[in-house]
């Protein structure tokens, strides 16, 4: 049994305890995860699940997902007591156990990987009593749900190196300089010298992303507003369903009353992914001359090497079904594009300039 133990003080602040393994001797990490992606097994009592404790874990893992207008909860929780824990519910892909036990010393997270199934992420909290542990979860939430959503990311990346399109990383390297795994499942739907659109049809879905590149002028190019207008000059290229219908960056919406529209603006922040600086920029889309639209997320960085601006923009249309896994999974995308120069420049070096 594959059975690695974190300590999240070295990597996300949160301190380790270790899990007895002898309570999972009827299973071994060869055994497959179930579980649909972002749905987590929250084993808890019942006197704990009806206090703050269990009022703080909802908060935390059923915040809504920012990105999307409509809520959808970050994570599915699926709570269960601590007696029904067994057989297949410890075979689920993501794991959380709440213990609260006056002989345990002080309160603490331990965070397992291949616990019992793989791949799985398990994390134990527990603490001498309630308050205690109430407080201690509510003080590393950021950690919590970093530790969740990498090992969510983990599987994506993990799943596209090894199911890739060989077309796409050849098309994607020749145009943009970068190594990038899509999996095959996408396909390839336009190109051209400086952008490539691709997607995945379903019936009454689409999951998408393009990827653009022009000239870095400047910091100026790494404005909110240089990055919509770049944005709609670009998504112009993707049709709608009729003809002079094309994608177009929501910029206003409807009032409280409906009958108004007020200015919208798209969320906007620098981020490291690893040593490189990107922007992330988060709003809708519509499309002009048709009843259309859904949630967009683009990544946008400047490549030093060629002195170009590069953006994955990833756009989901799913009317009638949820949102969340379908973004998530384009998202981390951009986990999977890298720049080659990197590898062999300093930090310092690789990095994009910073946007004001």
């Amino acid at each position: 049994m594959k059975r690695i133990l974190i300590n999240l003080s070295a990597i996300v602040a949160v301190a380790l305890s270790v899990v007895g393994c002898g309570a999972f001797d009827t299973l071994s990490s060869a055994d497959t995860a179930t579980g649909m992606p972002y749905e987590l097994i929250l084993v808890c009592d019942q006197p704990q699940w009806q206090s703050e404790l269990g009022d703080t874990l909802q908060v935390i893992l059923k915040q809504p997902v920012k990105e999307l207008v409509q809520y959808e909860p970050m994570f599915d929780v699926l709570r269960i007591l601590p007696n029904n824990f067994k057989s297949l519910t410890r075979q689920h892909r993501n794991i959380v156990v709440v213990q609260v036990d006056p002989t345990i010393a002080e309160p603490s997270i331990a965070v397992s990987y291949d616990y019992t199934a793989k791949p799985q992420v398990y994390v134990n909290i527990q603490g001498p009593d309630t308050r205690t542990v109430t407080q201690y979860v509510s003080d590393h939430r950021e950690n919590l749900l970093y530790v969740l959503e990498k090992a969510e990311r983990d599987r994506t990346i993990n799943y596209a190196e090894r199911y890739y399109s060989k077309t796409m990383y050849q098309l994607l390297k020749d145009r943009f300089g970068v190594d990038m795994y899509i999996p095959d499942n996408f396909k390839i739907r336009t190109e051209s010298d400086d952008m490539v659109w691709i997607s995945q049809e379903f019936p009454t879905a689409s999951q998408g992303f393009f990827v653009y590149k022009y000239p870095y002028e400047g910091r100026q190019s790494l404005s909110a507003e240089a990055l919509v207008k770049a944005r709609n000059r670009f998504a112009s290229r993707i049709p709608g369903p009729t003809d002079g219908s094309y994608m177009i960056t929501v910029d206003k919406i409807t009032d409280e009353s409906g009958e108004g529209y007020v200015p919208f603006k798209p969320q906007y922040r620098p981020l490291m992914i690893g040593d490189r600086q990107w922007i992330e920029m988060a709003g809708l889309w519509d499309v002009e001359n048709y009843f259309m639209g859904g949630p967009f997320v683009s990544y946008t960085t400047v490549n030093e090497e060629t002195k170009e601006v590069i953006t994955i923009d990833c756009y989901i249309y799913s009317p009638r079904d949820k949102k969340r896994n379908m973004l998530r999974e384009l998202q981390q995308f951009v986990y999977l594009m890298e720049f080659p120069a990197d590898a062999a420049a300093s930090p310092a070096d690789a990095a994009a300039p910073v946007a004001e």
